[in-house]
């Protein structure tokens, strides 16, 4: 009985389960260890829910007209990702929002990958194999699969949540469809409260049943504006981000004191497309 049980438990995970692809968008100004523990992270809280299987990872870069200071080119930063991710097997690094001409907004990225992850799958059904890293199997091994695509969720981390409480930052529309319709999973890390941003925004409290949160126990406060001061300023970043990615910086003389003065006076362009009256 213990045997058909195991046998049961382990189908169920694969065939009842929902397939999950993972998006995370952002400035990865570098990017750092902690940026990709986020979906190490989330992936295994998902499986533990017994739910849901993450088949894949996107990561995409903004583009460079997001008017953040200190934004170094999206050609180094996509570059540097993709440095970075080589050890992964599942996440991957998408150009197509950092090559847009303009800033992007998060539900725009978030219609782009679903509908590529439509048109995949429906290219490659009834199996997914591992030749498609993009949607890639759950073990490298063929399995047939429901008529039902892999969902897309975002994933980010708490500060991310106090964006939606921020006037201009979000068109209420958007907010409805990134966590209404696809879905959010919030890695939190340690002073942040998540469950405080979900309670003081009405939308998101609305679609909580949509909202993941996820605690990491192991306490990492690395953040990109560190990594940047400290490089800047001369100083080691080793353990910090990939050794791979201290060398492309080091060879293209990347974040010294005049690069992180570049977009000082500008506005996000967030606030700033926001803002413009709509007729």
């Amino acid at each position: 009985e213990s045997v058909k049980f195991w046998l049961w438990s382990e189908i169920s995970s694969i065939y009842f389960s929902t397939m999950d692809i993972l998006l995370a968008c952002g400035s990865f100004n570098p990017i750092t260890n902690q940026h990709m523990r986020l979906f190490e992270l989330a992936r295994d809280h998902m499986h533990r829910t017994g739910q849901y299987q993450v088949v894949s990872g996107i990561m995409s870069p903004v583009s460079d007209n997001y008017g953040k200071q200190g934004l170094v080119l999206a050609k180094h930063r996509t570059a540097m990702a993709k440095l970075a991710l080589q050890s992964s097997n599942w996440v991957t690094v998408d150009e197509w929002e950092s090559q847009q001409p303009d800033w992007t907004e998060t539900a725009v990225t978030m219609r782009y990958h679903h509908e590529q992850i439509l048109k995949r799958y429906e290219q490659s059904k009834p199996t997914f194999t591992s030749s498609d890293k993009n949607i890639a199997s759950l073990s490298g091994e063929n399995r047939t699969i429901t008529d039902v695509p892999p969902q897309l969720k975002l994933l980010c981390g708490a500060d991310f949540l106090d964006t939606f409480k921020i006037p201009g930052m979000w068109r209420d529309d958007h907010v409805e469809e990134v966590v209404g319709r696809f879905g959010l999973i919030c890695v939190s890390r340690g002073a942040l409260q998540p469950e405080r941003a979900v309670h003081e925004s009405d939308a998101l409290t609305r679609h909580s049943g949509s909202i993941h949160l996820v605690r990491e126990w192991v306490r990492n406060e690395t953040s990109a504006t560190e990594v940047r001061r400290a490089l800047r300023r001369g100083m080691s970043v080793k353990y910090l981000i990939p050794d791979s990615v201290i060398e492309y910086i080091h060879q293209h003389n990347l974040y010294t004191e005049d690069s992180e003065r570049r977009n000082a006076d500008a506005v996000l362009r967030p606030l700033a497309k926001q803002a413009r009256p709509e007729f």
